[in-house]
């Protein structure tokens, strides 16, 4: 049996000889390469901070101390080491999650992977246990990715200005998905650059304190000059100055240098920072070999080779990404904001092509957003591309920044809807309700990839205010023809002429779902139009007279139901006054768990089947109320008539 079958918590870790971590290092890299070949998951982070883990379980007691990671990605180590090491079904249905579970083990805290939030978790933690019994430890695992983010300082700030216990673990490996930029990742790659400064401090001290009459004063009197010299030797005069006792940088591949730090962090009454220098995708050469993101995620994949054993489909991601490379050749005044994810999102042969006209300002999306208001002022049109999920984080700068001021810019929400297999916190089912209150706003949600080059260029062309342009994680279909055109609206299929049962409202990419629906329908004698919006905020003038010549208006949408297209077409037929029954279909108000995106839309009701069924059901119900209503009044109506004669 391996050391690593042997292990079914962080006891069996602890007893584990100095000596044999090496090769259970070993063992866990190659255990995580084999697994995430077969399912796709995060690999290159994870094979980054083995032994890191390793020495948190040794030196700490999970769960009585609480160990929580940003943003989580990187635990596959320390659910290995917690007992859970069947990654069968890793990030598929009623298998593991990729992201630390509350649901999976007591060991874990934090799920919900978004980046730069686990100081702020760690200071509310840390400030619990020193009210209730001041027991145990709080360790917060961080990278130098996550430090980009607004958060992270937020946190820190409050975090030294108390003299509560508080281990900060900074996992520096030099990246997030691509290279971390900025200052920070400057002053971190001056602190990995300096070594042994506190072996020539310790060495002043000694000998000035061994020198007769004078060298205690001495001492004492250099003691305030402390920081200055470690400026000069190290600058970490950053965390210092925050009130963070710094420990650092360890080497994070030596189980043996990491202990000894985090014992010392451990011994510490205060709030205090260990750096750690890790390598992304250690012990895999074809990940060492990925210059883009170090196979920071992956799908199945050869174990050796590290190349995949599918073949690529066209994404919605590379649609975009060729079009607005395209749109860049014909128009100067167009540039790119990414948050950390230039490869992620679609920017890489735009950044190629255009390298003075891209900005990566790291995991900082409501800097993105209000640094692209300021662009547009500038008489620029500015590309914001970031995950739809994580466009939440902004929502103030993109309500007071962009949209207050008129400013022309364009939000492009990668991951749009459900996207599966990363778990609730990736779906990105809010962006349709929360966005709708943002005055001037408009938002494209485009069915096929014609529409997506059509609409994204539509929305550069407005300069007076915001535009989105959302779509979903997965292969772009086929396309979707239209059969005509109604006011600004796409009509996919016309109802039989003076058979107007329902009327469709199909968002983006849900197009082939209601077509599916409406054939179904059909089989069942139901007429049914279906019409694409294109832009779904502000709606179409010319929806309203058409669903008032149905009998039923049905709303379909890749967002939660809730303040989503369907809510808006029903304030839009109340505001018109036009009576006409409405049912919506749409993500349900919680949080989704992780599995396929065919799945959950199965498990949620989105498919044809269930649409069709839903819809057929309410078209007899409505027939039942009109033929008792006709009959009530035919009874009410027959006295009268009696009396009458």
């Amino acid at each position: 049996m391996s050391i690593l079958e042997g292990i079914r918590g962080p006891r069996d870790l602890k007893a584990v000889p100095g000596e044999h971590l090496a090769e259970l290092a070993q063992e866990i890299r190659q255990f995580l390469i084999q697994a995430v070949a077969r399912t796709g998951g995060h690999l290159g982070p994870n094979l980054g901070v083995v032994e890191l883990t390793m020495a948190l379980h040794r030196v700490f007691d999970s769960p009585v101390d609480r160990i929580l990671w940003d943003t989580g990605h990187q635990s596959y180590v320390h659910k290995l080491l917690t007992g859970r090491q069947d990654f069968s079904k890793l990030r598929g249905k009623g298998g593991l999650s990729g992201y630390p579970s509350r649901a999976e083990s007591e060991h874990d805290v934090i799920e919900n992977s978004h980046a730069s939030t686990v100081l702020g978790w760690a200071d509310g933690l840390a400030k619990a246990r020193q009210l209730r019994d001041g027991s145990g430890h709080v360790v917060a695992v961080t990278g130098d990715g996550a430090l980009t983010g607004g958060m992270a300082w937020e946190a820190l700030n409050n975090i030294a200005a108390a003299d509560r216990p508080l281990v900060i673990v900074v996992n520096d490996n030099e990246r997030s998905y691509g290279p971390t930029i900025g200052g920070l990742a400057g002053h971190l790659a001056a602190l990995r650059t300096a070594d042994g400064y506190e072996r020539l401090l310790a060495r002043g001290r000694d000998l000035l304190e061994r020198t007769p009459v004078v060298g205690k004063p001495l001492y004492g009197g250099l003691h305030g000059a402390k920081k200055g010299l470690k400026d000069a030797v190290a600058p970490q005069g950053l965390f210092e100055d925050l009130g963070l006792k710094y420990i650092g940088p360890v080497d994070g591949h030596d189980t043996e240098a990491l202990e000894a730090a985090l014992h010392r962090a451990k011994r510490f009454r205060g709030p205090v920072l260990v750096h750690c220098i890790t390598e992304k995708g250690r012990g895999c050469p074809p990940a060492l070999a990925d210059e883009a993101d170090r196979f920071h995620t992956v799908g199945v994949i050869d174990p050796g080779t590290g190349l995949p054993l599918e073949a690529p489909v066209p994404s919605w991601t590379s649609a975009f990404g060729e079009e607005l490379a395209r749109i860049g050749a014909e128009r100067a005044d167009v540039v790119a904001v990414t948050a950390a994810m230039l490869h992620p999102v679609g920017f890489t042969e735009f950044a190629a092509r255009f390298p003075d006209r891209v900005w990566d300002v790291g995991i900082a999306e409501q800097h993105a957003a209000t640094s692209a208001a300021g662009l547009a002022a500038g008489g620029l049109h500015p590309v914001v591309a970031v995950y739809a999920t994580f466009l939440n984080r902004a929502f103030d700068q993109v309500l007071m920044d962009v949209a207050l001021h008129g400013c022309g810019v364009t939000f492009v929400l990668d991951r749009a809807g459900v996207t599966g297999t990363d778990g609730p916190s990736h779906n990105g089912m809010w962006d349709l309700s929360v966005l709708q209150v943002v005055p001037g706003l408009r938002i494209a949600a485009p069915r096929d990839a014609g529409q997506l080059r059509a609409q994204l260029r539509e929305a550069l062309d407005v300069s007076d205010a915001p535009t989105v342009l959302r779509f979903p994680k997965e292969a772009v279909g086929p396309p979707v023809p239209a059969a005509g055109r109604v006011g600004g609206m796409d009509l996919l299929l016309r109802a039989a002429p003076g058979r107007e049962d329902v009327l469709i409202v199909s968002a983006g990419v849900m197009a082939p779902v209601c077509l599916g629906a409406a054939e179904l329908l059909a089989a069942r004698g139901v007429s049914c139009t279906v019409v694409d919006p294109r832009w779904v905020k502000p709606l179409d003038e010319a929806l309203v007279p058409m669903a008032a010549r149905h009998r039923l208006v049905a709303v379909v949408e890749d967002n939660s139901r809730t303040g989503g297209v369907g809510w808006a077409v029903a304030q839009q037929l109340r505001d018109a006054g036009t009576d006409v029954p409405l049912r919506s279909f749409g993500i349900p108000e919680r949080f989704l768990a992780h599995a396929k995106r065919g799945e959950v839309l199965a498990d949620i009701g989105l498919t044809p089947v269930e649409i069709a069924g839903s819809i057929a059901r309410a078209l007899g119900g409505q027939e039942q109320r009109d033929g008792t209503a006709a009959a009530l009044r035919g009874q009410a109506g027959a006295p009268e008539e009696e009396n009458t004669a």
